[in-house]
């Protein structure tokens, strides 16, 4: 079974470069604390790692 992880936008993407804020989108984050669990899969955490700055993750049980 693979892992899950739940992301969460708690930083506004207003003034980051376009490539940051559709990183954030394809996360399927749109509005800050919005959350979605995801697949921990190797793209999705080099994702999460490339705008670390803009959310929080926590790992899924």
């Amino acid at each position: 079974m693979a892992k899950k992880i739940k992301v969460t936008l708690v930083k506004s993407t207003i003034g980051q470069k376009p490539a940051k804020v559709a990183t954030v989108r394809s996360l399927g984050l749109k509005k800050i604390n919005s959350s979605n669990t995801l697949e921990a899969t190797p793209a999705v955490l080099g994702m999460a790692e490339a705008v670390s700055h803009l959310i929080t993750v926590e790992e899924v049980k």
